[in-house]
């Protein structure tokens, strides 16, 4: 079934500048439909964030007043099947390519600020650490809308699927399987897929989008990184195996089965554990 992005409804004047508290501000950009003003809008916001301009209150209880995630009416959303395959022989499938790419990116953003707004209770640091990948997130959609508008294309010009927000979805009452299951799942598998896309994007001569890829895989190995740093922190705090709790939450939210071959140096560069990645090998899929 095809799914349409939600609409949004004019912001009144009174709010169309973001709050001066950081938690309140995520949520704020988290409800931006605009893709380029919400990238641009975090860029502002970490930087507002660097500069001492921007409190942080970790406990107040927040609630979306609006949709979220906020997104344009295009692409139109449909199931990954749907999607269909992305030739690198015509410029029509490299566009399709990068357009898939640009929206991981857009979904990225969200589901940083997501984490930043609705896990109340958390260290000062876990708060600036995905600020630190929202802000990365947003430059990176940047490039990869750059290079598409380049190639004469526009980011809603084919259709897409929201996969990484539904598990955010299922996961948003429990920070520790939303740590598990999206940074460190969802997200991680970027890690493995990135090299092999540069390659196939670097060979049908497109030398620009294998360097923002090259970017991206760098910063993102920054990214699963940190999920790793507080999933394993969540742990502590909760008496938890980190290898048998990550098992459980795969099997009670049904993430999805992990497929080879994995990008194993960036995954140890990402932090995760000798056992955790014999444990992938383990229950790989072919």
């Amino acid at each position: 079934m095809k799914t349409s992005s939600p609409e949004c409804a004019a912001t009144p004047v009174a709010e169309l500048l973001p709050p001066s508290e950081l938690r309140q501000s995520a949520l704020f950009w988290l409800a931006e439909c605009d893709a380029l003003r919400k990238a641009e809008g975090v860029r502002r916001l970490a930087q507002a964030w660097r500069a001492g301009e921007i409190g942080l209150d970790t406990h107040q209880t927040l609630d979306a007043q609006k949709p979220i995630p906020g997104q344009p009416a295009k692409p139109e959303l449909v199931p990954p099947l749907a999607v269909g395959r992305r030739s690198m022989v015509t410029p029509d499938g490299r566009a399709a390519l990068i357009h898939a790419l640009t929206h991981i990116e857009f979904n990225a953003i969200n589901l940083a600020l997501d984490a930043i707004w609705r896990f109340g209770g958390m260290p000062r640091e876990y708060y600036a650490d995905w600020l630190r990948v929202a802000d990365e997130e947003a430059l990176h959609f940047s490039l990869l809308l750059g290079h598409l508008q380049n190639q004469g294309y526009a980011y809603g010009d084919f259709p897409a699927h929201n996969s990484l927000w539904e598990m955010a979805a299922k996961t948003q009452h429990d920070i520790l399987a939303r740590i598990a299951l999206v940074p460190r799942t969802l997200e991680a598998r970027g890690l493995d897929a990135t090299p092999q896309v540069r390659a196939k994007l670097a060979q049908a001569g497109d030398a620009d989008a294998a360097a923002i890829l090259d970017i991206i895989l760098n910063d993102e190995i920054g990214h699963v990184a940190t999920g790793n740093r507080w999933y394993n922190w969540l742990c502590g705090q909760r008496n938890l195996e980190p290898v048998a709790a990550y098992a459980h939450l795969a099997a009670e939210y049904q993430a999805p089965a992990m497929r080879g071959p994995f990008n194993l140096a960036a995954r140890r560069a990402a932090g995760f554990s000798e056992s955790e990645l014999s444990a992938l090998s383990d229950s790989v899929q072919t």
